[in-house]
């Protein structure tokens, strides 16, 4: 028999920036909440570690004071072609740079300060839905709760169990991408990120806290296998043709031994709703890195759940109005995100289309601040 204490109102599988920000909502408003990670805080995630400024007040009103963090806030714009070809343009929302093994761990201890069960180092290996049951057998035990909602990231076994349409559909230009992240000393502009264009990819820097710098690329996996998958041989044979990127490589000094790596990345359509999971981040939906603020997107879907999740342990509605209305609020404010992401996505890759993309944005300066301004969102 389940023990009592195995039992929650609601069940979080992932405890990234959604599924924290989740936790902590629901469990300040007094209800039993369970979160499964697992990894160990603290700990590092392949991730772009720049978070729009839409998300600055939602973050402090989750407990973290960002204003007295002392944080590098961007304001500035780098984009570079494999030529090495220049564009720059400002930021209207800007936004600041942080660390995921900072961030994590902060929200992390505030969602144990609000009542929520952290389970660290606990893997989830399989839901099931019954009589209005979730049951969740993971590597520390069985659970079960009213709700359950799954912010694990980009790519999950659960994915797969579930045969998730993005799982096995692979052959598109969207899938099936290699990301790579260092944390780096290096001499740039504490205001500024860069997205550096190489062949079949990018790698964007821009600085965090502790006077640190995030760098982490993405590229597709035939780029990795073309040099023996050695990150170094694509280092040495593919990032450094381009010039500036060939000189942020060459000069920085790296903070840990090996970087942090993640491999199987999908941008393709995702659901918002699986298995009557509720679904949020990147679980829900990834946004290309050149189009930013996944990180934010995360956050703000961690509003939109919560609002409706309270109504719905109210009594208020029943599960099915929960569902829908989850996913029509979700569409509303990020499908049309997502979409310019997939298009932008398209227009990189190939070095000839860069090269030409990046120039002729050059000569119109109206074009970039459109897109920027439809990349990103309103403070919620």
């Amino acid at each position: 028999m389940i023990e009592n204490n195995h039992h929650f109102d609601v069940a979080i599988i992932g405890g990234g920036l959604a599924g924290l920000a989740l936790s902590i909502q629901l469990g300040r408003a007094g209800h039993k909440i369970a979160l499964f990670e697992k990894e160990e805080y603290p700990f590092h995630k392949v991730c772009g570690e720049y978070i729009s400024m839409e998300s600055w007040a939602f973050i402090e009103s989750l407990g973290l004071p960002l204003s007295t963090m002392n944080l590098p806030i961007i304001k500035n714009l780098i984009v570079t072609s494999p030529n090495g070809n220049m564009l720059t343009a400002k930021l209207p929302l800007g936004g600041f740079g942080i660390s995921r093994y900072n961030i994590d761990d902060a929200l992390k201890k505030i969602a144990i300060a609000n009542n929520v069960a952290v389970y660290e180092k606990c893997k989830v290996e399989e839901v099931a839905f019954a009589d209005e049951t979730f049951t969740l057998h993971t590597s520390g035990g069985i659970y079960t709760s009213k709700l359950c909602c799954g912010s694990y990231g980009k790519r999950s076994n659960i994915d797969i169990k579930w045969k998730r349409y993005f799982v096995s559909h692979k052959n598109n230009k969207l899938s099936n991408y290699v990301g790579v992240k260092y944390h780096i000393k290096t001499l740039f502009a504490s205001d500024t990120i860069a997205l550096h264009n190489f062949k079949n990819g990018y790698c964007g820097i821009s600085k965090i806290d502790e006077d640190k710098f995030c760098l982490c690329y993405l590229t597709n996996a035939a780029n990795l296998k073309e040099n023996d998958n050695s990150i170094e041989a694509l280092e040495k044979n593919v990032l450094k043709q381009n010039p500036h990127l060939k000189t942020i490589l060459d000069n920085c000094e790296h903070l840990y031994p090996a970087p942090v790596t993640i491999s199987q990345i999908s941008f393709s359509h995702k659901t918002q709703v699986e298995n009557h999971v509720l679904l949020l981040g990147d679980a829900a939906g990834s946004i290309t890195p050149l189009c930013g603020n996944g990180m934010s997107m995360a956050l703000h879907a961690s509003k939109i759940a919560a609002s409706l999740i309270l109504h719905f342990l109210g009594e208020e509605f029943d599960r099915k109005t929960l569902e829908k209305n989850y996913k029509k609020q979700w569409k509303q404010i990020f499908a049309k995100r997502l979409f310019i992401g997939r298009m932008i996505q398209h227009l990189f890759g190939e070095k000839w289309v860069t090269n030409l993309f990046v120039m002729v944005m050059k000569t119109m300066p109206w074009l970039t601040r459109l897109l920027i301004k439809q990349t990103h969102g309103k403070a919620f």
